[in-house]
């Protein structure tokens, strides 16, 4: 049963950070322009490293109206330290990937239209091209069914994203995006729908080939350590 909880609302000496929020609301905007959503679907939030505190897009309203004062602040326990508007029903989802992964600052929900393909056919999607397994890992899988907004939800995907994968497929509703900042969370959502649909047309005319283990170490070794101007 799908249950929307009211959230207690505290006092905090923590700064509030304008520009966490223009984050959020640019990031929004960005999910529907790259039609990695439509209408008030999905949610994104950020985390402040420095503080602890999640900034997350509010519930059901148009990205395009969504303005800094009505992206809502929470701490890691869902209390509400900032803002007026209702947070996203997905907040529970956000927050436990952020309570899992101390390495992530960045979620990004989508309702794209390939991995939410594979996610309706309960189907994971495995490391067939080198730019996915070097940012999301060696497969994104899926996670088990639960409805919308709920505790069940946010504990399955929690699970499924695991230690050290950067997204998660949601049975029949979408995919859930994780990265160290907003930049490397877009670049992997962007990255896991073009993989999808790779995948989708590879197998509509032939089998898939699937990277091994070991060059899938190698290269996630190198992304990390020796690519780029270090």
């Amino acid at each position: 049963m799908m249950i929307v909880k009211k959230l207690p609302k505290i006092e905090t000496d923590l700064e509030i950070k304008e520009s966490f929020k223009q984050l959020v609301v640019d990031t929004g905007r960005t999910m529907i322009r790259q039609h990695l959503t439509v209408g008030t679907w999905g949610n994104c939030s950020a985390r402040d490293p420095e503080t602890g505190l999640i900034y997350i897009t509010p519930s059901g309203m148009d990205y395009e109206t969504i303005q800094p004062e009505d992206i809502v602040v929470l701490t890691d326990r869902l209390e509400i330290v900032d803002g007026f508007r209702v947070p996203s029903v997905e907040r529970e989802m956000h927050v436990a990937a952020y309570n899992s992964r101390p390495d992530v600052n960045a979620v990004i929900h989508t309702h794209p239209l390939y991995s939410t393909v594979l996610g309706v056919n309960r189907m994971e999607l495995p490391g067939i091209s080198e730019d996915f397994v070097q940012i999301v890992g060696d497969k994104a899988i899926c996670s088990e069914y639960a409805l919308p907004g709920t505790s069940e939800l946010a504990t399955n995907v929690a699970k499924a994203l695991g230690p050290e994968r950067n997204a998660v497929l949601l049975p029949n509703h979408g995919a859930l995006c994780v990265g160290t900042d907003m930049k490397y969370a877009l670049t992997v959502v962007e990255v896991t729908e073009k993989t999808a649909h790779i995948y989708i047309m590879a197998r509509s005319i032939g089998e898939p080939q699937l990277i091994s283990m070991e060059h899938i170490l190698e290269m996630q070794d190198f992304a990390r350590n020796r690519y780029g101007q270090r």
